[in-house]
């Protein structure tokens, strides 16, 4: 434990203030732990703040005369505001204290879902919805950079699994709280409490947040942004894990964001169970298979690190032909039966996905990475969550939903390839670099 936060930074030694602690306690409160536990804490209200709209889709569309591609586009600008400033967001985690980065996002995010509930019209959300998606940018790259300080490869793969959890968990309790209250207080209702509740916890990551140990290859200075993406752009991996992102996301948005509203045409739910319904498959199996592949992960990379990627591959290709049942028009028990599988199987692959990208990208520049990732994924996500406004009237949700098996597919093909020829040379790559302690070695070893 002394080596895990010999580094941290404080105005007493935070090492022997943990030790301290441990004996007292117990290694249930070891302190990187308390971190992982509050960022998933954090992760799951970002979720949950992001999932309200979608459940108070009907009355939005009832009370201010909109469209189904007018909501198609409000839930596109959030996620094309989110990409645009993810790039930049990662750049700024790499560079600044990535604790300061969290707390600020959650303040910011929190502040703009309790104006939300405020708004009356209909530019005012969109300008909203546009903050809100700039604001939360700041969250990811940081969060799980500051994960990968605190925890090596022993652990890595179940503390992001743990904070996946959050995340996935907090789609659910978001959809199925702000749906609820919808049901008998309004739609803006949800987005007060769940404002008020963020305030509360920005406030709170003072006492569980702190920078992980200072690596010796940052010691000269931090790494510069023509460095970060000169190396970014020489990893064949990377690209890989980007495209496999962006072929998620696509897909992934398009069931956030329309599956509600799909649950209540097709089935006759109410706001509330159909927020539930709409989320709770999709994100409780989901979760399940992110912890149970989080530690599928670490025991794969007991065997090598580039198994990690293989165990992505096998799951996405096994989950590809679930969602192939939309094309016949299911009930409700095939819906979630069909659903739930496709979500456990996935859970299970995306469990190595941030272990991965920790793996082939070396310690200064995963922020960036993360940043460029969440960047394009959302994106991808945004043109998913339009596109399906456009064809829900022509070909109707069961062919958009049916059609993802095919994107699986193509991604499972991808990291195939990418296993086999790419990754074991990248591995390689990030372990000399942040094994290089000159700062001419890193220089030769990024232009190489």
């Amino acid at each position: 434990m002394a080596a895990r936060t010999a580094g941290l930074p404080g105005r007493n030694s935070a090492g022997e203030k943990l030790k301290t602690t441990l004996k007292r306690t117990g290694p249930w409160l070891d302190a990187r732990w308390q971190l992982t536990v509050f960022l998933c804490f954090a992760a799951g209200l970002n979720y949950a703040d992001r999932a309200a709209f979608s459940s108070v889709l009907a009355p939005l569309r009832q009370e201010l005369g909109l469209s189904d591609v007018a909501l198609g586009l409000l839930g596109s600008v959030f996620l094309w505001s989110y990409a645009l400033a993810s790039p930049f967001a990662g750049l700024l985690a790499d560079r600044c204290s990535r604790s300061r980065l969290v707390r600020l996002s959650l303040l910011l995010w929190s502040a703009v879902t309790l104006l939300t509930g405020m708004t009356t019209g209909l530019v005012a959300l969109c300008i909203l919805r546009i903050s809100l998606g700039l604001a939360e940018s700041l969250y990811f790259p940081a969060a799980i950079a500051l994960i990968a300080d605190h925890h090596g490869t022993s652990t890595r793969g179940r503390a992001l699994g743990f904070h996946s959890v959050g995340l996935n968990l907090g789609v659910v309790a978001g959809a199925s709280f702000a749906g609820i209250l919808a049901e008998h207080y309004g739609w803006r209702s949800g987005f007060l409490v769940l404002g008020g509740v963020g305030l509360v916890l920005a406030f709170a990551g003072k006492f569980f947040l702190r920078d992980g140990p200072v690596a010796p290859l940052s010691a000269p200075g931090k790494p510069r942004v023509a460095e970060a993406l000169a190396y970014l752009v020489r990893v064949p991996s990377f690209y890989i894990l980007l495209a496999k992102t962006m072929l998620a996301g696509f897909t992934i948005w398009i069931f956030l964001g329309w599956l509600p509203l799909y649950f209540r045409e097709n089935f006759h739910l109410n706001l509330g169970a159909a927020g539930f319904a709409g989320t709770f498959m999709l994100q409780v199996a989901a979760t399940l298979g992110t912890g149970v592949g989080g530690w599928i992960s670490d025991a794969a990379a007991r065997r090598g690190k580039r198994q990690r990627m293989l165990v992505i591959a096998c799951c996405y290709l096994a989950a590809s032909p679930i969602l192939l049942v939309f094309l016949g028009h299911p009930d409700l028990s095939w819906v979630i039966a069909s659903i739930s599988a496709f979500s456990f199987v996935r859970g299970l692959g995306e469990g190595s996905e941030k272990p991965l990208l920790c793996e082939v990208i070396p310690a200064p520049f995963r922020s960036t990475a993360l940043g460029l990732m969440n960047m394009w994924a959302t994106a991808a996500g945004g043109i998913g969550v339009l596109g399906a406004g456009f064809m829900k009237r022509d070909l109707g949700l069961n062919a958009v939903f049916a059609s993802s098996s095919l994107i699986f597919f193509g991604a499972a093909i991808m990291l195939f390839f990418g296993y086999r020829f790419f990754l074991p040379a990248d591995i390689a790559r990030a372990e000399a670099y942040e094994a290089a302690g000159n700062p001419r070695d890193r220089d030769r070893l990024n232009q190489a």
